[in-house]
């Protein structure tokens, strides 16, 4: 038969591709000239724009709302289309057959760009879920759902109608990215909608943060790295015109990967008041992840083996040898991060930042480049325009990525390492956060642009940042000049008559003596971290035992457990189940246990006060700002993070495991720009229960938002003037109260008008604290109780009541005869003993 293959859809997706991922790294350009000088988003910007900006900033464009637009730009924005163009244009040729249905591919694609502008739209208006990759708001979500359905319809319907029997290694990545890819979306979403634009997760503290994290690093897996390993299957042979290197190191390789990569979430939360078998669970499964990486890397890398002479004059060639090679420097380095003494220095610092783009501009922006420059030739009838403008973008961002990263990881550590350090005693810190800021961004006292802010580690990260961007420019103009005028290619291919295909009955699917060994091994391995002292050993010589037999079973007879393999490939159904068990097993020993135990009634010690309604208001704001980009609430089981930001005198005030309970979404967060605020609030007040005060007052706070350079000399934290003007929509907080009792906070039965009366007795007392001595620059005409009246009813009131309320908690014991089935780490070890 004659098949035509649908080459309008891998061309609309790639366009697509460059296009956004030029906004992604124009947005991230921009966030990082803000980190370097805070004027990015004041001064700068209104002589920039000829002062149509007026003022200290621009709400829209603060650090804290472009960072999550930079991220889901890039994610799914630039490698999304990416990905969708690769898979697209593979798929066919390795099932020889068009794409099943035109019209779901162009419900995918116009699906997806509208899903993307609506996130550019949403994430700067400050409508964000503040989850990590998953800042879009409900309906968004919804309608990512849908559009990957729409995708995985078509990619499963192509592969009942292909004309090739067996499955090809790049379709085994690109099945675990579809299936794994929607269980991730949909369980870490699961929230319950208070209006059109703004919702609350159902999972709360340290549950939130475990499905977070399971999400959010295997985001990155069956996001950023399957499916560009199916990339890498397929184009890197095609363009080197040779055979994958080793078959078998691929299916080792990919069987390894996907059941392993699933496991290791655990370590974004090592030093935690995560309970520590899951940090170890964590770091165990990480460290594991180096073999089959490595292995991927390698594979790729051995394929070019007889053909590095190419690497002189093909920068396909180029773009796709660097691209793995950086793929194997970010897979060895993520390990290393996840071994808990290394993550005591790097986490929550730049070190991580530098880790994450080596990732994504070296692996995956490597690999994007290569693939377009491959593929434009053949998706229109030419001729690449400027081999030397490809060569030329291949250098500048080599250098640019190494400019970023080198910057970042020097950052990272400089900051770690100044952040531990002691004084010369012992008995206190040598340097205050705002030093360490100091010490990486160069910028004297924060209020001036000095010469030294242009030479430091920040500054270098921009400079690598516009290095790279502008490499990615001449991508687009070269693209550009191959297709203009070029007509578009349709491919047409005879293949013969369908082979047999699909046909293994169901009660085979797990008729194989392999599969009875490895569910074996998978669960007394698992068996070990649940059971008791000396009962856990047992389970590991029973894991080894098994390990044993099968290597015996298969020495004896291989064929039979090739054969079985054989048929897997030919049967894409049970290969995708067998895929989803890999995949879930994970999730599910992690995070049930969690879900099932992690209740109030079964934690013993610190237990989080609830919140009122006004700090609730406030929480909102804090979240809709971007706050938790730069700001963690969780103090480590660390010396240093307890001195530095635990209350004074008490050894043990790092954060415990109940004082986020009710947090939802969770608010430990992944990066400190600035200090951690766990401990930032304080008790009532004896003369107004309205009234907390802790660390700072009121005032202070209010300064603070107005001009931080104010009360933080050398701060990079932009101002909020607009927190100042914006009304809190206190009609809104009895429906976020009911949601929040939806999820499971135990808030007293209150009216609206009660919660409404609530949130405004205390919105005005905490106004009258500061009356006497607030200054508002936008309101010079108002002072004594008119200043009080009017600020009682704006936002930065509820953000400062919110912040005030940050640590508070109360000490629960259990009733007589009950056994905490959740423990405080500082007791989890005993409690094992």
């Amino acid at each position: 038969m004659t098949i035509t293959y649908d080459n309008k859809t891998p061309r609309q997706f790639m366009i697509a591709s460059l296009i956004w991922g030029l906004v992604a790294m124009l947005v991230g350009i921009i966030a990082a000239s803000q980190l370097s000088w805070w004027q990015a988003n004041g001064k700068f910007l209104e002589t920039l724009t000829f002062g149509l900006f007026k003022g200290d900033g621009v709400e829209y464009i603060t650090f804290g709302r472009l960072r999550p637009l930079h991220t889901n730009a890039a994610i799914f924005a630039f490698v999304g289309n990416m990905m969708f163009a690769g898979i697209y244009y593979s798929t066919q040729r390795l099932c020889k057959c068009r794409t099943a249905s035109d019209l779901l591919s162009k419900i995918h694609f116009w699906g997806w760009q509208l899903i993307i502008l609506g996130a550019a739209i949403t994430l700067p208006l400050g409508l964000t879920q503040s989850k990590e990759y998953a800042e879009l708001i409900w309906p968004l979500d919804i309608a990512v759902a849908l559009i990957w359905v729409v995708f995985g319809w078509n990619f499963f319907w192509t592969l009942a109608k292909r004309n090739e029997p067996s499955l090809y290694v790049a379709l085994w990545f690109y099945i675990a990215t579809i299936i794994t890819v929607a269980m991730l979306y949909i369980v870490n979403n699961l929230q319950i909608p208070t209006s059109l634009t703004h919702s609350y997760s159902i999972f709360g503290g340290l549950q939130d943060a475990l499905v977070q994290w399971w999400y959010g690093h295997n985001a990155v897996a069956f996001f950023l790295t399957t499916p560009i390993l199916g990339i890498m299957y397929y184009f890197l042979p095609k363009a080197a015109n040779r055979p994958v290197y080793s078959y078998r190191l691929s299916i080792v390789h990919f069987w390894s990967l996907v059941f392993i990569y699933i496991w290791a979430g655990p370590h974004h939360l090592l030093n935690t008041a995560l309970p520590r078998w899951l940090q170890m669970l964590g770091m165990l499964f990480s460290l594991m992840l180096w073999a089959p990486s490595w292995g991927g890397m390698l594979n790729g890398l051995l394929t070019l083996r007889t053909g590095w002479a190419q690497l002189r004059t093909d920068p396909v060639i180029k773009f796709f040898a660097v691209g793995v090679t950086f793929y194997g420097m970010a897979t060895f380095e993520g390990p290393l991060l996840a071994i808990r003494a290394v993550n005591e220095l790097s986490h929550y610092t730049d070190w991580t930042i530098g880790h994450v783009h080596a990732g994504t501009l070296g692996w995956n922006g490597m690999m994007a480049a290569g693939m377009f420059y491959w593929m434009a030739p053949r998706l229109w009838k030419s001729k690449l325009w400027s081999e030397s403008w490809a060569n030329m973008h291949f250098w500048i961002a080599l250098v640019g990525i190494l400019l970023y990263v080198g910057s970042m990881w020097t950052a990272g550590i400089l900051q770690g390492l100044m952040l531990g350090e002691l004084n010369e005693g012992g008995t206190g810190l040598k340097y205050q956060f705002v030093q360490t800021l100091q010490a990486i961004n160069g910028d004297g006292d924060g209020n001036h642009v000095t010469v030294k802010s242009f030479f430091s580690l920040y500054a270098f990260r921009t400079y690598g940042g516009i290095l790279y961007i502008a490499g990615f420019i001449m991508c687009a103009i070269n693209i550009f000049m191959t297709v203009r005028g070029s007509e578009p290619a349709e491919d047409t291919i005879e293949v013969p008559e369908t082979p047999a295909h699909d046909t293994l009955p169901v009660k085979k699917w797990f008729g194989s003596e392999f599969l009875l060994y490895v569910f074996c091994l998978i669960f007394f391995l698992t068996l070990a971290f649940f059971l008791p002292s000396h009962a856990d050993k047992v389970a590991i010589l029973l894991t080894f035992f098994f390990t044993w037999k099968m290597v015996v079973a298969f020495k004896k007879d291989n064929k039979s457990w090739s054969h079985y393999y054989d048929q897997l490939l030919e049967n894409y159904l049970p290969f995708t189940f067998l895929t989803f068990i890999a995949v879930a097993l994970g999730g599910v020993i992690q995070i049930i246990p969690s879900i099932i135990v992690n209740k109030d009634e079964n934690i013993e010690g610190r237990l989080q006060e609830l919140y009122t309604p006004l700090e609730l208001a406030g929480r909102d704001t804090y979240i809709a700002e971007g706050c938790y980009n730069c700001h963690s609430q969780m103090i480590r089981t660390l010396k240093p993070d307890v001195m530095r930001y635990g209350r004074d005198g008490i050894a043990s005030d790092y954060s415990h495991l109940g004082e986020s309970l009710y947090d939802h979404p969770f608010q430990w967060g992944s990066k400190r720009t600035g200090p951690d605020l766990a401990r930032e609030g304080g008790p009532q007040t004896e003369a107004d229960p309205h009234v907390r005060i802790g660390k700072r007052d009121n005032l202070w706070h209010f300064n603070h938002f107005l001009n931080p350079r104010q009360t933080s000399p050398g701060s990079n934290m932009p101002a909020y003037p607009w927190l100042f003007e914006q009304k809190t929509d206190f009609k809104a907080i009895p429906g976020r109260i009911k949601a929040q009792v939806k999820v499971g906070v135990p808030f007293p039965p209150m009216d609206k008008h009660t919660i409404e009366q609530n949130a405004r007795e205390q919105a005005l007392a905490i106004a009258k604290t500061i009356e006497d001595t607030a200054y508002l620059p936008s309101r010079p005409d108002l002072s004594g109780p008119e200043l009080t009246r009017y600020l009682s009813e704006q936002k930065i009131i509820s953000l400062i009541a919110y912040i005030q309320k940050l640590g508070a908690y109360k000490e629960q014991t259990l009733e007589d005869g009950a056994k905490p089935k959740i423990l405080d780490p500082d007791t989890q070890r005993t409690a094992a003993k």
